[in-house]
């Protein structure tokens, strides 16, 4: 008699955690266009969150090719993506995608679930349970200051 073996229940399947953050295909390929054109070899993208902003939170993103400790890191199509530990706080369940408006100009736009509100620019927010205050007072990683240097306020 054969014995067929199957892990019906999927006991001994390895579950991949869901990334912190997803990226859309456009914008990824408009990211690694950018690193291109600057001949960024072996850097990635460090999506982060800083104090500030009109609203007590700022997004920000800069090409980097150093991993700093705590650091989630991950390829989404083709693109290394960075997260520092605290960010992670509050990107979780986001997404980044990129909007061309017309043939001119174009705006990468986060979708935050952990954000109760925004700037009318979309480049500062307010966390949900007042968790800026809590956990975010005076950190900023170095990246940038405070006020919302899009549209003029805060």
């Amino acid at each position: 008699m054969a014995v067929i073996e199957q892990d019906l229940i999927g006991v001994n399947s390895v579950l991949m955690p869901a990334p912190l953050l997803s990226i859309s295909p456009t914008a990824a390929n408009r990211l690694q266009a950018m690193m291109n054109e600057k001949q960024l070899e072996g850097y990635g993208l460090r999506v982060f969150v800083s104090g500030g902003g009109c609203s007590g939170l700022q997004y920000g993103m800069t090409f980097d090719d150093e991993t700093r400790d705590g650091d989630a890191t991950w390829d989404a199509h083709g693109l290394k993506l960075i997260i520092d530990p605290i960010s992670a706080n509050y990107l979780r369940g986001a997404s980044i995608d990129y909007q061309q408006d017309n043939m001119l100009a174009g705006a990468f736009k986060i979708d935050n679930p952990n954000a109760v509100s925004s700037c009318g620019c979309g480049h500062s927010f307010r966390a949900k349970d007042g968790q800026a205050e809590e956990g975010y007072e005076g950190y900023d990683e170095g990246y940038a200051g405070g006020g919302c240097g899009h549209c003029g306020n805060g």
